[in-house]
């Protein structure tokens, strides 16, 4: 019985970065199709990251065409000025990177305030202590698991030790502050069904799929051997 409650804890967000554009909207029906429930959205605006991705219209026009929850990655500059935006287009969680926000914790309780939910991202070399003191705003913690801006690159192997470092981080944040609140670990970057298991092992607990599923001849095997990842780990 626990398993099966445990399980729902489990996701996998697609990101549609690689994804046929020109086709989005079967595109996300295809993803819907899964039986995934998230998608992902990165947004890079050539500065904070080399690429130029979507941006607010992007978000809005698949807000109305779909009900999927809507997790919004900003991989901008100074995303302090365009979260009102975001907010208003759609999203249902905002993600901003730690590197990019002086005032943290005004950004995230922002946020919270609009009635989404929050979420900080951190690049591979950035240490999981920089957010010890603003867990309380959060409701996810993004890992990434490559170098951002690229999509198809390989899994950094490195990363499978800073997923448990921060999930001791969460455990100690529970006990000492008694706020027990499920924060989801998310992890991006070369996640497939090679590389699911070891990152949920370390305590991941949402997987971003992106060349993995539009890439793939395949894509209903890949979210079936990732979703068989779960059961095997928990």
């Amino acid at each position: 019985m626990q398993k099966s409650k445990d399980i729902k804890r489990y996701k996998i967000a697609a990101s549609i970065l690689d994804c046929d554009f020109l086709n989005l909207g079967s595109e996300i029906k295809k993803i819907e199709n899964l039986g995934i429930e998230i998608v992902h959205l990165d947004v890079m605006d050539g500065c904070f990251v080399e690429n130029i991705s979507i941006g607010q219209p992007v978000i809005s026009g698949i807000r109305k065409f779909t009900g999927m929850f809507l997790d919004v990655h900003l991989m901008i500059k100074n995303p302090d000025r365009h979260l009102d935006s975001f907010i208003e287009c759609g999203a249902d969680l905002i993600c901003v990177h730690a590197e990019e926000c002086p005032h943290l914790a005004w950004t995230l309780s922002h946020i919270k305030k609009s009635g989404l939910k929050a979420a900080v991202a951190l690049n591979p070399s950035t240490p999981v202590s920089i957010i010890e003191n603003v867990l309380c705003y959060l409701d996810m913690v993004l890992l990434m698991t490559v170098n951002p801006g690229f999509g198809g690159q390989e899994f950094l192997g490195e990363m499978l030790v800073k997923i448990e470092k921060l999930k001791g981080m969460l455990k100690d944040y529970a006990n000492y502050s008694r706020d027990y609140r499920n924060i989801d670990i998310q992890v991006d970057g070369g996640i497939n069904p090679d590389t699911a298991a070891g990152a949920v092992k370390a305590g991941a607990n949402i997987l971003v799929l992106g060349s993995a599923i539009f890439k793939s001849d395949n894509p209903g095997e890949i979210v079936k051997k990732v979703s068989n990842c779960f059961l095997q780990t928990i």
